[in-house]
């Protein structure tokens, strides 16, 4: 197929997936049929995705993902490339950049137009993501059940499983992506790094614990009520955040029931509720170059945007991150001025869903308007277009993802929130020169109460 063609046939697949998106964006979901979830695992993937490569051959057949350790790897390792001998295919800057245009995001394209020092370097695709087989077990029974409850504020009749693998409006890719499996109970040491123009930064050192109640084995509806994750951040440094804790107890349906947040601080030694944990209240320690909605490239309550399910395309986006996730790499070589070294990222194209979250008549928000890319094999949010209240581009996040293979499961090894306004950006989740995270650490309940903040504090 010559060049011409394969564009020609790009943008018929992307006409009909915008038809296709403009007739479905009303949150009211419908049933899913039995022949729309026996596709589960025949021609569509077991979470959704297209199973089938595209058309010229750049993106393969999904064949399972990464199903086992490469040899070598020893659980509590940094991660191996599994890829280590690819070799780029060719290198987007901005001399080239009309050639690419229209397999990038909004973002990327600011970047390389605004940034001459930064470049994607685009590999061979690798469709690597993979979950184990309980997960897809459990999507496709939720598939028949689950449905959006309080106008799509919440999720109703769904556990484990990815409850829209067939998704019919832009709430259900946004609620499969916040309900994704993240494994069970995770404790890991990350580095955030608010880097300034010229380069220089203070690494905040944190401990994370997390667990993802929803995916848990065995959970039931009954079990999980309205509490879908637990999480706790302590700041292990500088000295002068040393000690401060988050906790939050993430709810399903945050219209009937909010977020439940607390913070502890070593100086007052007090637990004090923290509802201002939420939409656009500045993220912890990140010098104002993210919001507390923008972790994890999005999260909590969906009830200020409207969410309309633009279509399915093809981009180059962040995938299989591992020579950034290699503990060969100092944080020196990673974090540089404007933007991340772009000689330790790696990009591929994939299919994504593409999402635009349009903020509402009366709501208040510094973010007017987000386009979320999201990746057809995961529900993993790769790329976040975000503009400001004059509806002028601000930011553009990234989430470099890995596949975390001894579990396996599929989650960023680094978000980067880029402001090109102001020529900053904020680094979350560094771990090369920590040890790994681990996933197997199943926290007591009473480890997560206003309680244990007072304990862990003295």
């Amino acid at each position: 197929m010559n060049a011409t063609n394969i564009k020609t046939a790009t943008m018929h697949r992307f006409c009909y997936t915008l038809l296709l998106g403009c007739v479905l964006a009303s949150p009211a979901s419908a049933e899913i049929t039995a022949d729309q979830i026996a596709r589960l695992g025949a021609d569509l993937t077991p979470l959704g995705g297209e199973r089938a490569g595209n058309a010229d051959g750049t993106i393969p057949e999904w064949t399972g993902g990464i199903t086992e350790p490469p040899a070598g790897f020893t659980v509590g390792d940094h991660h191996r490339d599994p890829y280590a001998g690819d070799a780029p295919l060719f290198v987007i800057d901005a001399s080239n950049l009309e050639e690419h245009r229209d397999r990038l995001s909004i973002g990327h394209q600011r970047m390389l137009e605004t940034y001459p020092s930064f470049k994607m370097q685009v590999y061979p695709t690798r469709r690597s993501a993979s979950v184990a087989q309980r997960i897809y077990d459990a999507t496709r029974e939720v598939a028949a059940t689950a449905k959006l409850v309080d106008d799509g504020n919440g999720v109703a009749d769904a556990v484990i499983g990815i409850p829209f693998p067939i998704p019919k409006n832009g709430l259900e890719v946004v609620w499969n992506h916040l309900l994704r499996y993240r494994g069970e109970s995770v404790s890991c040491v990350i580095g955030q790094a608010a880097v300034t123009r010229g380069g220089a930064y203070t690494l905040v050192k944190q401990h994370l614990e997390t667990e993802l109640r929803y995916s848990l084995p065995g959970m039931t509806l009954e079990e999980l009520g309205n509490t879908m994750i637990l999480f706790k951040s302590t700041t292990l440094a500088p000295a002068r955040l040393a000690g401060d804790i988050v906790l939050v107890h993430e709810t399903m349906n945050q219209f009937r029931e909010p977020r439940n947040a607390w913070t502890y601080n070593p100086g007052q030694r007090r637990v004090r509720r923290a509802p201002n944990i939420a939409y656009d209240n500045p993220g912890t320690s990140s010098d104002g170059l993210r919001t507390a909605d923008q972790l994890d490239m999005f999260n909590g309550a969906v009830d200020r945007y409207d969410w309309k399910l633009v279509g399915k395309r093809e981009m180059y986006v962040p995938y299989n991150s591992y020579r950034l996730h290699s503990d060969d790499l100092k944080y020196t070589d990673i974090l540089k001025p404007l933007h991340v070294n772009p000689d330790v990222l790696r990009y591929e194209l994939h299919r994504v869903w593409v999402v635009e979250a349009t903020l509402k008549e009366g709501a208040a928000h510094l973010y007017k308007r987000r386009t979320f890319y999201v990746d057809e094999d995961s529900w993993q949010i790769l790329v976040a277009d975000i503009y400001d209240n004059r509806d002028q581009f601000w930011r553009v996040s990234e989430a470099h993802l890995i596949n975390y293979y001894e579990m396996p499961l599929v989650w960023p090894t680094l978000e980067v929130h880029t402001d090109l306004q102001a020529g900053r950006y904020l680094a979350f989740g560094l771990d090369n020169e920590f040890e790994m995270c681990t996933w197997d650490t199943r926290a007591q309940g009473r480890d997560y109460t206003p309680a244990s903040l007072r304990r862990k504090g003295r």
